[in-house]
């Protein structure tokens, strides 16, 4: 029943020679790793405003500059991760590229920083997304925990059914909505041009606003930053390109750019304009589409396509996340699981850890989208501070052709990068404080990780592990609830082994039932030697336990072997397992542990 529900819900497995069937094109590409970038259009504008209203309407013009200078900045990213893909065409992003060039500890800030900025992606997008839905529709605004929920299960059994799966079903959504913003943008503007928008919504730019300091500046170029997120997606899923995959990323990668900077510069203006002031019920792109069409259809058009691409972006993070994992986990600083393939050849293991994680998070923070966005921001600018500084001494150490336009291009993109990551630590601290527990917690835990398996690979290997000891003789140890054909099976097993001793090992709670037993196996097992224990706290674990160690101890002077052989009946059905007590399971799982006892489960198949 779980397979055929497994099979509904993600599809048959693909064969392994089908992988190359798996890589995308470009213009599913850049509807599958642009949509966390090219959404941001939807929130980024409106957190520049958030920060300017505090200083009343008057201030909006500010908005303006300032996405001059986040498209300064986004032109600056874009170059210099399209360096990184030729630089690094096998994939990783910040983390490759810090860990080579600055080192194993600034790597791992990147890539941890990353990880949890990519939980951050599916958290915020789609929070995002059911505050656009809920926006349309104000009935619902009290379920959003619960539509957030619901939609970030259904992004990742759509994931888990495979890259192209998701791809092909994504690209749609992400393509309307550029085309819808595009209409507003269009339609915006000509009402501009033929003064059916008055400019008095605006104040005039120059005007002079009291109170305005370079500080509320830099804080509102930050948080309007934040629409620069996901732009390093494509230089982290590089391995998932069709060849040739650098030039194909690299290619996609100025597209996202172009239509990044061309929604968000004319978003901004628009807010501008229609003097646009940010609402906690309604989105600033709701705003302005009801401004340009009115609650028509083309409103909610616009609405839908901007919730879609919202909750869709957060594919993104599905996208990246398992890739930046595998990275991780193939220099040993995360858990192996992470580079295995599922059945429809994606990174299984990444994916519903994604899923499982996002949903902790949109459940905290109760799916408040602004509480979330400067961790989110914060997440992504410290990776991007780190790669463009490697990339930095990576030009000044090998100086290949070209190198110095390469250097300013990293330079410029880093300096400002940092300048938006000191501005979000100084102006945010109450929100962004958390940085500072987990990042150095996720480090920690990398190294102990890393730590165990390079120890693990030291005792495995044969030429530095110890000696084995030879093995003498084996004594076997088989515990018995009874006379049955379960005990008769493992009996049989026991004697097939050619043991120098077997000990059978009965637990009793009464002291009568003891004799009657041992008389009943000395007829029944004459040749096999029977030890009966009592317990007086009436458990079977704690005395048999003991009688293995005590008999371990004195094998051990001979170089003897101790096995324990576990009778368990196996029901026909599964749910018949719950009406019984299960002890096989826990005597091993007790005994498991123990250095110099090896355990072996004898099952006996019943029929009905």
């Amino acid at each position: 029943m779980i397979s055929s529900i497994k099979r509904f819900l993600i599809g048959r497995p693909l064969k392994s020679t089908a992988l190359g069937e798996q890589k995308l094109i470009k213009t599913k590409a850049l509807a599958i790793l642009s949509s966390d970038a090219l959404s941001s259009v939807a929130y980024g504008p409106e957190q520049i405003l958030i920060v300017l209203v505090t200083l009343g309407t008057l201030a909006f013009w500010y908005s303006i500059p300032i996405g001059i200078g986040v498209l300064i900045l986004l032109a600056a990213l874009i170059l210099s991760y399209r360096q990184i893909i030729f630089a690094y065409p096998h994939g990783g992003g910040a983390y490759v590229v810090s860990k080579e060039n600055l080192g194993v500890t600034p790597g791992l800030i990147a890539g941890g920083s990353l990880l949890v900025d990519y939980i951050l992606t599916v958290a915020v997008s789609i929070s995002a997304g059911t505050d656009a839905i809920t926006s349309a529709f104000p009935a619902l605004h009290s379920h959003k925990v619960g539509i957030a929920i619901i939609f970030v299960l259904l992004i990742t059994i759509l994931n888990l059914r495979g890259i192209t799966e998701s791809a092909s079903i994504l690209a749609y959504p992400v393509y309307l909505f550029v085309f819808a913003l595009f209409i507003l943008i269009a339609v915006g503007l000509f009402n501009i041009l033929t003064g059916k928008v008055s400019p008095d919504l605006s104040a005039p730019l120059g005007t002079p606003v009291a109170g305005i300091s370079l500080f509320i500046l830099l804080r509102a170029f930050a948080s309007g930053s934040s629409a620069l997120t996901g732009v390093e997606a494509i230089s982290n899923a590089i391995p998932n390109f069709k060849d040739p995959a650098p030039k194909n990323a690299a290619k996609t990668l100025m597209a996202m750019g172009i239509l990044l900077a061309l929604l968000f510069s004319g978003i901004v203006f628009l807010a501008y304009y229609y003097g646009i002031s940010p609402r906690a019920d309604v989105t600033v792109v709701s705003q302005i589409a009801e401004a340009t069409f009115g609650r028509n259809g083309m409103y909610y058009f616009i609405q839908g396509t901007t919730a879609l691409i919202l909750i869709l972006a957060a594919n993104t993070g599905y996208s990246a996340f398992p890739l930046l994992a595998v990275n991780l986990a193939k220099d040993k600083f995360i858990p192996r699981m992470f580079t295995i393939r599922g059945d429809r050849l994606g990174y299984s293991n990444g994916i519903i850890i994604l899923g499982f994680a996002s949903i902790l998070l949109i459940i905290a923070f109760n799916g408040q989208t602004e509480h979330l966005i400067p961790l989110y921001a914060v997440g992504v600018f410290i990776p991007f501070t780190l790669s463009q500084t490697g990339m930095m001494l990576k030009w000044i150490r090998e100086k290949p052709r070209g190198w110095i336009v390469k250097l300013i291009i990293n330079t410029t993109g880093a300096l400002i990068s940092f300048t938006v990551t000191i501005v979000f630590f100084l102006t945010k601290l109450d929100r962004v404080w958390p940085v500072f527990i987990f990042l150095p917690l996720i480090i920690f835990v990398f190294h102990r990780i890393r730590k165990h398996y390079v120890a693990v690979g030291d005792q495995l290997r044969i030429t530095t592990c110890e000696p084995a000891v030879p093995i003498e003789g084996n004594v076997i140890i088989v515990p018995v609830a009874g006379i049955t054909h379960v005990v008769e099976n493992s009996i049989n097993y026991a004697k097939s082994l050619s043991a120098d001793q077997i000990i059978a090992v009965y637990v009793s709670f009464e002291r009568e039932d003891e004799k009657k037993f041992e008389e009943k196996w000395k007829m029944w097992q004459p040749d096999v030697r029977i030890v009966t224990l009592h317990s007086h706290y009436r458990s079977i674990i704690q005395p048999l336990t003991k009688f293995v160690d005590t008999v371990e101890h004195k094998a051990s002077e001979s170089n003897y072997q101790v096995t324990v052989v576990i009778p368990q009946f196996i029901p026909k059905k599964g749910w018949h397992n719950i009406l019984h007590n299960q002890s096989s399971l826990l005597i091993r799982s007790f005994l498991l542990y123990r250095r110099n006892v090896i355990i072996t489960t004898v099952p006996y198949h019943l029929k009905k």
